[in-house]
């Protein structure tokens, strides 16, 4: 199923590629979405209405650029970096998260955001 989404806040324009999970097929169908999303470290999350629970793919240790659902917060999150509980300069997410898919574009502009964004993510028409 692959698809690819707009991660949109502000000027800042990101694509990505969801993968094909049940939790990524469950993100595409509540699409467009508007989440407000904080900072954790170098990760954003935000809750998203999505309702899952956790896939049999469930980690912790995530790569720059990869997107992922946190069952426990119904939240999406994208990860640029290391967060407050990374080992060194791996993210990681506080517990264990539904990888849904990765960014096409460099997530170096994260980096000089606020710490509360508030995001569009939509279908690529």
């Amino acid at each position: 199923m692959s698809a690819n989404i707009l991660i949109t806040t502000g000027d800042l324009v990101l694509t990505a590629e969801l993968n094909d999970t049940e939790t990524a097929k469950k993100l595409k169908s509540l699409l467009p979405l508007q989440v407000s999303m904080s900072r954790w470290g170098d990760e954003y999350y935000g809750d998203c209405g999505i309702r899952v629970g956790q896939e049999s793919g469930a980690k912790v240790v995530m790569e720059i650029g990869e997107l992922a659902v946190w069952p426990v917060g119904s939240a999406l999150c994208i990860f640029f970096g290391p967060t407050p509980v990374s080992v060194g300069d791996e993210p990681r997410a506080a517990s264990s998260v539904n990888p849904v898919g990765k960014l096409i574009d460099d997530p170096s502009p994260l980096r000089k955001l606020k710490d509360v964004i508030k995001v569009t993510v939509s279908n690529i028409k």
